[in-house]
């Protein structure tokens, strides 16, 4: 039975090695048609960038399958592909699903290799168990934060973007020469969107077409409201004033949101205060309790 266990743990980390070290550059060079991948419209939209691990073609769409599928029963909505693009990551969905089934068998291979040297039963049975599980969702974990972060940042630097777009636009700049404008002298994430957005303007695409694809791929709420008010008055001359009035409400909805996080995080204070308060009176109460319990039994 050991020597099974041995041969399957020896397995498991083979193909995690095998894996890992397929990402690596130095030992798997990626290939022409993976080095211009990021130069491709088409797969920009897509959310495939980088070169991927030089495993077989079935392989890679397997683990990206399994991956979406595993995502998608522990509570994730959002695709892979969405994610990575919107916090502008150089790796592709198939990198990254690839690189955390490489550490889920490597964490595989740990709890197999914990079984075999004769480890208690329960602790043989958790780790092979939650190894892997918790490998896969810090991973994932990691991608989500990093995602609801860009959100975060995004939502908050709308209102001073919109500001701006609006008064470029009063000043008689175009919307194509003000999101330009805005995405070379800005910083942050709004700007690092808008300069995928400059570069979809250079290859044709429409300008209401292009902040379509920004905010589909950011997904907040202040975003899409100033897209749909762009697509709708795109060729108004009162655009600006459009444009300044969805920044005052953006602006207040900010405001609103961390006015209530202020709140929460306030009384979140108190319950260690509380606690710190009730222990030391319990025990000052109980003491005198516990004295007259122990007089009355005497008596």
């Amino acid at each position: 039975m050991t020597a099974r266990v041995l041969v399957a743990a020896g397995v498991a980390l083979w193909v995690g090695a095998s894996l890992l070290l397929s990402g690596w550059r130095r030992v798997a060079r990626p290939s022409l048609g993976d080095r211009l991948v990021p130069f491709s419209p088409a797969a920009r939209r897509n959310g495939v960038r980088g070169a991927t691990p030089a495993i077989g073609p079935t392989v890679r769409s397997g683990l990206v399958v399994a991956g979406e599928r595993a995502a998608r029963f522990l509570g994730v909505e959002e695709s892979c592909a969405l994610r990575l693009r919107r916090i502008h990551s150089p790796l592709g969905v198939t990198a990254f699903r690839t690189r955390q089934f490489a550490w889920t068998g490597a964490a595989l291979g740990l709890g197999l290799v914990t079984a075999a040297v004769g480890a208690p039963l329960p602790l043989a049975l958790l780790t092979l168990a939650g190894a892997p599980v918790l490998a896969f969702l810090l991973i994932e974990q990691q991608l989500a934060v990093s995602s609801s972060r860009r959100q975060q940042r995004l939502r908050q630097e709308l209102p001073v973007i919109e500001e701006q777009l609006a008064m470029l636009l009063n000043a008689g700049y175009s919307l194509g020469a003000t999101v330009n404008r805005l995405a070379a002298r800005g910083h942050g994430a709004s700007a690092e969107d808008l300069r995928v957005v400059t570069n979809r303007l250079r290859q044709g695409v429409g300008e209401v077409a292009a902040l379509r694809e920004w905010a589909e791929v950011a997904r907040v709420e202040p975003l899409d409201r100033l897209v749909a008010v762009i697509a709708v008055d795109a060729g108004a001359g009162d655009l600006g004033r459009l444009v300044s009035a969805e920044a005052r409400h953006a602006r207040r909805e900010l405001h609103r949101r961390t006015t209530e996080l202020v709140e929460r995080r306030a009384q979140q204070v108190w319950i260690p205060v509380s606690v710190a308060t009730l222990v030391p009176g319990v025990i000052l109460l109980a003491v005198p309790f516990l004295a007259a319990l122990r007089l009355f039994a005497n008596a």
